[in-house]
Order: C-alpha cells, then sequence, then structure tokens
C-alpha cells in the first residue's frame, strides 16, 4: 500500500514535470516537444542520480521514510548503462548497501534508545501515519523476528513490508550489532543485486523501450490515473 501510494505521487510529479516542460519549450523555442513520459523521466534520472543521491535515498529506504528501492537501484543500472555515464553498476549496488545499512542502523538504535511503548505509540500517531506506519505493521515485524532470529534480518531483507522495518524488532531486542551489520549487509546486498539485473535487463531493451516509449508511456499515465482512482474510492469508503 505504501508503495503504491509513493508510486502514484511520483506519476504525478512526474506528469506535471512534463506538461511544464513542454509547455516552456513551446514558449522559449516554439517549437514541439517530441520527448516522451519516459525520456523525460530517463533525463530527470539522468541528473539527478549519481553515488551520492543513490546512498541517501536507500538509506531513506531502509528507515522509516517511503522510498521504495524498486525506485533507486533499477533506474540507476539502466543509466549506468548508457555509453556517456560515469556510473558503475558495481558501485551502484555498494554504495545502495552502504545506505541500506545506514538506513537499517538508525531504525535499530532508535528503537534500541525508545523502547517498545514509545515505538508503537510512535506508529499509531499522526505522524506515524504520514510515514504509513502502525503497531501491526511493526508487530508483523517483530513476529517475523521473534520466528526467524538473527537470520531475520538477512531474509526480511527480501520481503516487502517487513524489509524496511525489521531492523525495528533487532534493536528491541538489542541483537549483536556487529551480526545484525552482517545480515543486513548480505539481505541488502543480495536484493540490490536482484534490483540491479532488472535494470540490466531494461537497459538492454533500451532501443526497444526508446521505439515504443510514447506508447509506454500512455500506459503509465493510464495505470497511475487508475490507481488514483482506486486509491481515493478506497479511503472515502474506510472513511465511511
Amino acid at each position: 500500500m505504501m508503495k503504491k501510494k509513493l508510486l502514484i505521487l511520483l506519476a504525478i510529479l512526474f506528469t506535471i514535470n512534463v506538461l511544464s516542460k513542454a509547455e516552456a519549450t513551446l514558449q522559449i523555442e516554439n517549437q514541439t516537444d517530441t520527448l516522451s513520459f519516459i525520456q523525460h523521466v530517463e533525463s530527470w534520472y539522468k541528473e539527478n542520480t549519481n553515488y551520492y543521491t543513490i546512498t541517501f535515498l536507500m538509506a531513506c529506504e531502509s528507515s522509516i521514510l517511503p522510498v521504495p528501492s524498486e525506485m533507486v537501484i533499477p533506474p540507476a543500472v539502466y543509466i549506468a548503462m548508457s555509453p556517456e555515464s560515469d556510473l558503475s553498476i558495481f558501485w551502484i549496488i555498494i554504495f545502495g548497501t552502504i545506505g541500506a545499512l545506514i538506513g537499517a542502523s538508525f531504525n535499530y538504535f532508535m528503537s534500541m534508545w525508545l523502547g517498545r511503548i514509545v515505538i508503537y505509540k510512535f506508529a499509531d500517531s499522526k505522524i506515524g501515519k504520514i510515514f504509513m506506519l502502525s503497531s501491526e505493521k511493526i508487530k508483523k515485524s517483530e513476529k517475523f523476528f521473534n520466528d526467524h532470529g538473527k537470520t531475520s534480518t538477512f531474509i526480511g531483507r527480501l520481503i516487502p513490508v517487513v524489509r524496511h522495518l525489521i531492523s525495528i524488532p533487532a534493536g528491541l531486542a538489542k541483537m549483536n550489532y556487529p551480526s545484525f551489520l552482517l545480515y543486513t549487509a548480505l539481505g541488502a546486498g543480495l536484493w540490490n543485486i536482484v534490483l540491479a539485473l532488472l535494470g540490466y535487463l531494461a537497459g538492454e531493451n533500451r532501443d526497444l523501450i526508446n521505439t515504443y516509449s510514447h506508447e509506454l508511456s500512455y500506459l503509465f499515465i493510464a495505470i497511475a490515473i487508475l490507481l488514483l482512482i482506486w486509491l481515493i474510492v478506497k479511503t472515502t469508503r474506510k472513511k465511511k
């Protein structure tokens, strides 16, 4: 649910950005902008993606901030496969994993210092809801940790929802920090490799994507609109 909301928001923001760029181009150059939605997104990533932003965003993804790793690693690898890019797929995975360790460590120490009662109250507070947290999600992550022990910080990195919250029960349980770092690095590294593979496959089909970029753009925008409508309907029903 969290990632769906963020994807919808990103799609809307990108759509607004595309429209504003098209309008600016028409006003300044008096020409028609022939770039598709996908090409605008690719251009935005090229201008803003580097090892610092990858580390920062992956740190956010592993903390309580709702930044999906699927929106960070695959596009970065896709950009890295461009001939003019200075990025390396190897270093994207490394810095992505470092970012995951930073974010996971933040959750670990925050949970250790605040304690279970405060964490659960925060998850159900208005601020917690802004970060799309809930006591149910924390409880699910804590149960997963209790069922699997230390290896949960490795396995949990591969499971949606649990992935970015598994470090909270580790902190509550005061798990040995070096062990926590080791298992987190292994799990996050493996997940980043999987995501990098997706980006690599997309890069291998760059010509095909560019050929049908306009058609794919319409498809993505249509999906974003449908998801937005679904989210509004679901929220309205929930309030009723």
